[in-house]
């Protein structure tokens, strides 16, 4: 058997970043429970594994709902080989991908929620509350899901691996993933970026020369936005580099990146 290394066999200097030359304060990030949790709450098309009948794995595109604590739900026919395969091999997995990646795709997040497929059985409140679910993500599921030829099925997880990116990833086991909470300003993320990046490039500049450790900077850009803290692509005469600065409080609405934002560009301007 092979032995594969941990580390990358990449030249030294590839994986050289700027360090920070002023202290940093601590920050808090998302668990990966919390962004496996936003990214299934912001999706609704994910790929769907399944076992083929002679064992090949077979991927296939599909819709998906979530109920409240995150459970998938899927509405399948027989009449495509993902819904016979589940009536036969019910292990699958679903893997979602973050809605409007900017740049580099594999530098986005994503996440693989891994267990088996569990048939909704018709007047149970389950199934209820699958039905109406699903055509949340699928309004013409009101007419077709009532085929006898469809199943809705919730996905029973036992496993989740989150990858955010190029570095970013972690796993999380089925209890913390049901325990978490999408992180409530994610729908507004991509806009907050764009207007940040577009109009408030000076500021952004502001918090890494004074928050986010590098006095030195020349440019910084922001890369992610949570309720927690912004992510910063930072460029010094000393290279490249990544900071994270947090919030004063954590924004807890998607109306609260504003005063959240305004009150960092503030900070690093030594106003508060």
């Amino acid at each position: 058997m092979t032995a594969f290394p941990v580390d990358h066999i990449a030249p030294a200097d590839v994986l050289t970043v700027a360090e920070p030359l002023e202290p940093v304060a601590p920050t808090t990030t998302r668990t990966p429970a919390e962004e496996a949790r936003t990214l299934v709450a912001q999706g609704k098309m994910a790929a769907l594994a399944t076992s083929s009948e002679d064992g090949t794995p077979w991927a296939s595109a599909v819709l998906y709902a979530a109920l409240p604590d995150g459970t998938p739900i899927l509405c399948l026919s027989t009449l495509a080989e993902h819904g016979r395969n589940l009536t036969r091999e019910p292990r699958a997995s679903l893997m979602v991908g973050e809605a409007e990646p900017v740049g580099d795709p594999l530098d986005s997040g994503r996440v693989t929620l891994a267990g088996h497929a569990e048939a909704l059985v018709d007047g149970t409140p389950e199934h209820e509350a699958a039905v109406a679910a699903y055509k949340q993500a699928s309004p013409a599921s009101g007419l077709y899901g009532g085929f006898g030829d469809f199943t809705y099925y919730a996905l029973r997880i036992e496993r989740v691996r989150w990858v955010g990116g190029y570095g970013r990833m972690d796993s999380t086991d089925a209890d913390t993933y049901h325990a978490a909470e999408p992180d409530p300003v994610a729908p507004g993320a991509a806009y907050a970026i764009k207007h940040l990046n577009s109009d408030h490039a000076h500021n952004l500049l502001d918090m890494a020369r004074a928050l986010g450790g590098h006095p030195d900077a020349t440019e910084a850009k922001c890369v992610r936005i949570d309720r927690y803290g912004l992510d910063l692509h930072v460029q010094t005469p000393r290279g490249f580099t990544e900071t994270r600065i947090a919030f004063a409080e954590a924004a807890n609405k998607p109306g609260d990146l504003r005063g959240a934002t305004v009150e960092l560009a503030r900070r690093a301007r030594g106003e508060a």
